[in-house]
């Protein structure tokens, strides 16, 4: 089958979303956003929307499933499913190329894969009882639930396995989503380590001073909890911790950055499990337009 999906993946920080619009503005698509937190409303500097990156040569490149639930609603990975497959026929019945572009490994690998997905009631009690548990306790109850994971790597995100624990205690019950047929062209944006974590750490250092703190004050002030921004993570779980009084500016400052730090290899860890598993990337070094140009103009076209 002649490819229908352009994905284009990597870590945080790599200049992932202004390639994507540039050569979705170059081949006539529309991107669909593969991050778990930019759905959120209201949460812009903390998630990295960078929604001026949409804006190519004077025209907006249109965009899809970001900015679509209020942060007070949950986002799950079957609605993502549900709303990728339905954006997708969208697109691709306009005669557009889809561009699925973002980092979250398990958003992706779900499409790329056709995970079976089926819907499970968000139990806000049940997470915050299993995200008191540590890793090894997690692993070996969802272990028991779920001897055939989708991914090994379920095992290595605390957050991941307690939603895996979530699905399979509902036991696979649930209305399903019907798939279509894809065929991704796979493209992966890399970056020698060490250039990944200067990016972040100059990049938090920006967010930080264009207002991300006002930004999740706001946030808590319109009835956002705690315990809710600890589910977001990252920049959430850190500067709601200094607004709270619980970290002083610094210590907010070094366990953030050191945390997105190892956020981005563990999403590298996702993308080289794909490889393995037999998804084909074309991996490029760092968001060099002329080659992923090339790269899609040979395979996607020909």
């Amino acid at each position: 089958m002649r490819y229908n999906l352009i994905t284009i993946l990597g870590p945080t920080a790599v200049g992932k979303t202004f390639l994507g619009a540039s050569l979705a503005y170059r081949f006539g698509g529309e991107i669909i956003s593969a991050d778990s937190r930019q759905v959120y409303k209201g949460m812009d500097l903390g998630t990295g929307k960078d929604l001026k990156d949409y804006t190519i040569n004077g025209r907006n490149v249109p965009y899809h499933l970001i900015d679509i639930v209020d942060p007070r609603d949950e986002f799950n990975l079957y609605l993502f499913g549900r709303s990728f497959y339905e954006t997708f026929i969208d697109i691709s019945s306009r005669s557009k190329i889809p561009f699925l572009v973002g980092g979250t490994g398990l958003y992706i690998h779900s499409i790329l894969k056709g995970y079976d997905l089926k819907m499970v009631e968000f139990n806000e009690q049940r997470y915050s009882e299993l995200n008191q548990l540590d890793m090894e306790e997690l692993r070996e109850i969802l272990k028991g639930l779920s001897p055939s994971l989708h991914n090994t790597t379920d095992l290595l995100i605390k957050e991941r396995i307690i939603r895996g624990i979530m699905v399979a205690d509902k036991n696979g019950q649930g209305e399903s989503i019907e798939k279509l047929e894809i065929n991704p062209l796979v493209l992966g944006v890399k970056l020698e380590r060490e250039q990944i974590k200067k990016r972040i750490t100059v990049r938090l250092k920006q967010r930080l001073a264009g207002g991300m703190i006002d930004e999740v004050k706001r946030l808590m002030e319109e009835g956002i909890t705690i315990e809710r921004m600890e589910i977001f993570g990252l920049e959430y779980k850190y500067v709601s911790k200094f607004i709270s009084g619980e970290l002083n500016y610094n210590d907010m400052f070094q366990k953030l950055n050191s945390s997105i730090h190892g956020f981005a290899k563990r999403q590298m860890t996702w993308f080289r499990k794909m490889e393995k598993e037999g998804i084909e990337i074309h991996w490029i070094e760092g968001p060099d337009y002329n080659s992923a140009e090339q790269i899609i103009s040979e395979y996607y076209f020909s």
